[in-house]
C-alpha cells in the first residue's frame, strides 16, 4: 500500500472548496501574463489574491516597495534582461553528481501551479473551468498568494539554491482530445522560471497530479502516447533555457493504473519503466538544449522500497550521464507510524538512505529527494523520542540526506514554512536549520 502526505493538497482542496467561490475566482482582479522573461510581478498584486483577506500576512506597500514596482528591474544597459544575464542558454558539460552538488538545498512552489479542480466528467484535462479561466484562477485556487519576484528572492536569500515548481498541465486545456498544453498557461510557467533564473536559481519542472489522471483514467498505450506528447510540448517551449532548467518527469502517480485494470507487479514495474522511457525519449527527441539537459526519473510511487526494487529500471537515454531519480519522504513510515525522534527512526532513516546509495548513487546516479518534510506535527513524535524540537528532527534528517549526497527539497505550501508575502522562513529557528545546510552544501 502506497503513503504519503496526501494531506498536503487534500486539506487545501476542501479548504478552497468551502471557503473560496467560483465567484470570487470570477471577480479577483488578474495580473496580465506576458511572455517570458518579464518585469517581476509587485507586491501589490501578489496582495489581490484570494488569501490576501488574511490581515496577519498582509504587508503595507513601502515607498522603496513602489519605486522597485515602478522600474523595470529586469532590463540592463546592455538591453539584456536580468533572466538573460544569469542564464545565457549554455549546457555544460559537467557530471550528474557535479549537478546534484550545486543544486544544494531546494524549496517547493507547493499547492500552485499544480492547484486544480477536478472533473472526473472531463476527460482530457481532468479539471474543471475555474472562474476567467487565467492562469491566475489556478494558481490561487488552492489558496496560494500569487507568485511574485520578492517571493521567489526571498527564496534565494533564505539559502535555497534550487525551486521545484510542480505544474498540472490540464489546468485550461480544452477537453477535445488533442492533450494541447495551454498557451496562456505555459507561458505562466515560464515567468516564473524567468523570475527563479534571474535570482540564480536552479530550477526543477514536471507534470503534477495531471500524471495521476493520466494512469489513472487512460488505458496503458495512451497514457504513455499522452505522456510523451505532453513532454514535447512541455521541452519545445522551455528548450531555450540553459541546463540549470531541469524537468522532472512526473510526481507520486506512477505504480497507479486504472480500476478495471488488474496488472501483476511485474506488468506495473513494466508500465513505470515505459512511462519513463516515453519522458525522456521526448524530451530528447526535440534536440537543442534538451539534447543534453539534466532529467529526473521519478520513482514507483516515489517511495524508496519500490523504487531501489531491481525491476525499476532507467530509461535508455542517448545522452550519457544525464540521469537523476526522484523519491519522497525518506521517514515517511516512521511519520505516519508516530515514531519520530528515536533509535527506530533513526535506523529506518539510515537504512532507506542506504537501499538508495547502493541502488543509485553507487552507480554515479543522483538521488533528488524532492519532497521533504518541512515539520513534525506534535502528535507524530514518538512517546520515547529523545524530546527535541520538531526544528531538530528536520535538521536532523536534512543533514542525514546530506550525509548521503542526496538533493533535499523541502516540501512547502504558501505562507507555511516559507512565507511567500514576506519574502523569508517563517520561523526563525527553520531559517537556522535551512542556512546550516546551505553552508554545509557550499553556498
Amino acid at each position: 500500500m502506497k503513503h504519503f502526505r496526501y494531506q498536503k493538497w487534500i486539506t487545501l482542496t476542501v479548504l478552497a472548496a468551502l471557503l473560496i467561490s467560483v465567484t470570487a475566482c470570477q471577480t479577483s482582479p488578474e495580473p496580465e501574463i506576458a511572455p517570458s522573461p518579464v518585469p517581476p510581478v509587485t507586491e501589490e498584486e501578489s496582495e489581490q489574491t484570494l488569501e490576501s483577506r488574511e490581515p496577519d500576512t498582509k504587508q503595507e506597500e513601502t515607498s522603496s516597495d513602489r519605486e522597485e514596482s515602478s522600474s523595470d528591474p529586469c532590463s540592463s544597459s546592455s538591453g539584456k534582461t536580468a533572466a538573460e544575464l544569469l542564464d545565457d542558454g549554455s549546457v555544460r558539460d559537467i557530471s550528474s553528481m557535479d549537478f546534484a552538488k550545486e543544486m544544494g538545498i531546494g524549496l517547493n512552489l507547493g499547492n500552485t501551479l499544480e492547484a486544480y479542480w477536478a472533473d472526473e466528467n472531463n476527460s482530457t484535462t481532468g479539471a474543471q473551468r475555474i472562474g476567467t479561466n487565467s492562469p491566475y484562477a489556478y494558481e490561487t485556487c488552492w489558496g496560494a498568494v500569487y507568485t511574485t519576484d520578492k517571493a521567489i528572492k526571498g527564496i534565494r536569500e533564505a539559502g535555497f539554491s534550487t525551486i521545484r515548481i510542480p505544474v498540472y498541465w490540464g489546468n485550461m486545456m480544452e477537453d477535445d482530445g488533442t492533450f494541447t498544453i495551454n498557451e496562456d498557461y505555459i507561458a505562466r510557467v515560464d515567468q516564473i522560471i524567468s523570475m527563479s533564473r534571474q535570482n540564480n536559481l536552479d530550477v526543477v519542472v514536471n507534470i503534477h497530479h495531471y500524471d495521476g489522471f493520466l494512469v489513472e483514467h487512460l488505458e496503458k498505450d495512451k497514457a504513455i502516447e499522452v505522456a510523451g506528447h505532453l513532454w514535447t510540448q512541455i521541452a519545445e517551449h522551455l528548450e531555450p533555457w540553459s541546463d540549470h532548467v531541469i524537468f522532472e518527469g512526473y510526481n507520486e502517480a506512477l505504480g497507479s493504473v486504472r480500476k478495471e485494470d488488474h496488472y501483476t507487479e511485474d506488468e506495473i514495474y513494466d508500465y513505470v519503466n515505459a512511462m519513463n522511457q516515453a519522458f525522456v525519449s521526448a524530451v530528447r527527441s526535440t534536440g537543442g538544449n534538451n539534447k543534453d539537459r539534466l532529467l529526473i526519473v521519478s520513482g514507483y510511487w516515489t517511495n524508496i522500497d519500490k523504487t531501489t526494487n531491481p525491476k525499476f529500471k532507467l530509461p535508455e537515454d542517448e545522452t550519457k550521464d544525464r540521469l537523476m531519480v526522484s523519491v519522497h519522504y525518506v521517514d515517511n513510515a516512521m511519520f505516519w507510524s508516530n515514531s519520530i525522534g528515536n533509535e527506530k527512526w533513526r535506523n529506518y532513516t539510515k537504512s532507506q538512505c542506504e537501499l538508495l546509495k547502493n541502488a543509485f548513487t553507487d552507480q554515479g546516479i543522483p538521488v533528488f529527494m524532492g519532497e521533504c518534510t518541512a515539520g513534525y506535527p506534535k502528535e507524530r513524535i514518538a512517546k520515547d523520542s529523545d524530546g527535541k524540537e520538531s526544528c531538530e528532527y528536520v535538521s536532523e534528517t536534512l543533514n542525514t540526506l546530506a550525509d548521503y549526497g542526496f538533493v533535499p527539497v523541502i516540501w512547502d505550501t504558501s505562507n507555511n514554512f516559507y512565507n511567500r508575502t514576506r519574502g523569508e522562513i517563517s520561523d526563525e529557528n527553520n531559517a537556522a536549520v535551512v542556512r546550516q545546510i546551505s553552508e554545509r552544501l557550499g553556498e
